[in-house]
């Protein structure tokens, strides 16, 4: 599976947040990752490694391009 992603993606998470939504936006990339949840506006930052493990898919820009 394709796990490139880049800044204003919006990707989904192997489990949901407490607003019982899996999808956020990729707010802010460099050795963290800043990540908005759709639903409820909560921001978190996790390290890209921790990321990497928790992304299930890349859905693309929030712009409606979606990914190839």
């Amino acid at each position: 599976m394709d796990k490139t992603y880049k800044l204003n993606d919006l990707v989904i998470m192997k489990k949901p947040h407490a607003c019982q939504t899996n999808l956020w936006k990729i707010t802010r990339m460099g050795v963290d990752i800043k990540i908005k949840c759709e639903n409820c506006g909560r921001e978190i930052m996790m390290g890209r490694l921790e990321f990497n493990k928790k992304l299930k898919k890349v859905l693309g820009d929030s712009n409606g391009n979606e990914k190839n």
